[in-house]
């Protein structure tokens, strides 16, 4: 599970990450990874879930954003770092696929991010 504070939070830094991040995409999700100034608190990394409505109902937003959640707690945060997840579509239709897709696009936007 992800710790309150390791979450983001406000509009603005949404749209930081989203905006000036490194990108990778699979078929279920796209994370956003933009490295923050040593000055900048907190850190540590911070990670925000977007969820359309494209994906389904409450009921499927909601389990998915869950399972993300769970998902991001594996990997290190404790680097300064802001991640967005965006789930696709997909994400709702094929659960089995989301916890590799995750991690193949959170290694490739993160090695990015670095470069």
């Amino acid at each position: 599970m992800l710790p309150g504070p390791h979450r983001l939070k406000r509009p603005s830094d949404f749209g930081q990450a989203v905006r000036r991040g490194a990108r990778a995409a699979t078929p279920t999700v796209v994370v956003h990874v933009m490295r923050r100034n040593d000055q900048d608190p907190p850190e540590f990394t911070r990670v925000g879930f977007v969820v359309s409505k494209k994906v389904g109902n409450a009921v499927e937003r909601n389990r998915v954003k869950r399972r993300l959640r769970h998902l991001s707690g594996q990997f290190d945060l404790s680097a300064r770092r802001d991640v967005v997840v965006r789930a696709l579509p997909d994400a709702s239709s094929q659960p089995d696929r989301l916890a590799d897709d995750l991690a193949s696009a959170w290694r490739r936007a993160t090695a990015r991010a670095a470069a």
